[in-house]
């Protein structure tokens, strides 16, 4: 019986390929850019399964040139690029990575936070120029981050561990959520809850951890900057579309808010006209993720995804839409 045919949109962990290669037939786009949308829709066509990433879209288009099409398994938490509701409609599971990532993304979102707090790349720059000439007291002054206030916005699992490291450095956490946790679970945090307007007005720093939907699409716009303190930072270690970009770039010019530290784009990879130039945001590119033992545990989850849902003929454990194989099984 000949195996089922995958194809890979991008590159990913060598080990990850080798726990795929002895049961699947494998086309691989062994790239570091995104495959072009003509030829994905043109090589998925033949395709049993797909391990994609955030840039490539799974909608109708996709789901229609692929009739074999059974499993698609993103490499990623997020999977606002993908149409669950269509791939159920037509009976492919989809699998995506949770938790792994969990710790890992925290980590960089406090990197994020403390290099633009101390004006740390700002810092770089100066000394690579050659800029330096002795220690001045009033040079390039930053912002404390200890005893401050930490605003969340989404709690859950990476808001969370976002939470728990503010405990180190003394601070007042707030959070938002569209629910409220349970009381013991904000007592284990020191977190209180706050509606959205007045965790921006009280917060020193406004971290982005909640899902992208229609409901937090722009939510962080014009209006809710000028809600914010002057002194305060925005952190989005999240979605990019969850900010008003050119907002943005007009509340950092403005002195509305101090600063930011951004590693996720509202049209990613492009960024908003005028926000590369701007000394007072720290930018990097979607890195949250990016350690070599969570890139690894991430491919390993997806492949076992595909090898769950297409070889095993089981439930992956992380299938974001288990209904697919309880109306197959009927």
């Amino acid at each position: 019986m000949p195996k089922p045919k995958i194809l890979i949109s991008r590159r990913i962990p060598e080990e990850a390929l080798a726990r795929l290669k002895p049961h699947f037939q494998i086309e691989h786009y062994n790239k570091p850019t995104a495959i072009p949308r003509k030829l994905l829709l043109s090589r998925i066509k033949d395709k049993d399964g797909l391990l994609c990433i955030l840039t490539e879209k799974v909608n109708e288009e996709l789901l229609a040139a692929a009739p074999r099409l059974k499993a698609v398994a993103t490499y990623s938490v997020g999977f606002d690029h993908v149409d669950v509701p269509a791939c159920t409609r037509r009976g492919v599971i989809v699998t995506n990575t949770p938790g792994v990532l969990t710790e890992t993304t925290a980590d960089f979102a406090w990197t994020l936070l403390m290099a633009a707090a101390r004006r740390v790349v700002e810092g770089d720059r100066f000394m690579r120029a050659g800029k330096y000439v002795g220690w001045d007291p009033m040079m390039m002054l930053g912002t404390d981050v200890h005893g401050k206030t930490l605003g969340i916005v989404g709690f859950g699992r990476i808001g969370q561990a976002v939470a728990r490291r503010a405990q180190g450095f003394g601070m007042k956490v707030l959070y938002y959520d569209a629910q409220r946790i349970f009381p013991e679970v904000e007592r284990q945090f020191g977190a209180a809850f706050r509606e959205l307007g007045d965790l921006l007005r009280e917060s020193d720093f406004v971290s982005l951890h909640c899902v992208l939907d229609q409901s937090t699409h722009h939510l962080i716009d014009e209006r809710a900057f000028a809600l914010m303190k002057r002194s305060a930072y925005l952190i989005n270690a999240a979605r990019g579309p969850i900010v008003d970009e050119r907002a943005l770039v007009k509340a950092l010019k403005s002195g509305r808010i101090r600063g930011a530290g951004l590693d996720v784009y509202e049209a990613e990879p492009k960024m908003a006209a005028g926000l590369a130039k701007l000394p007072n945001v720290v930018l990097a590119p979607h890195l949250a993720s990016a350690s070599l033992e969570t890139r690894l545990k991430m491919g390993l989850m997806a492949a076992q995804g595909l090898i769950d849902a297409l070889i095993e003929r089981k439930r992956p454990e992380h299938a974001v839409n288990p209904d697919v194989l309880e109306k197959a099984a009927a």
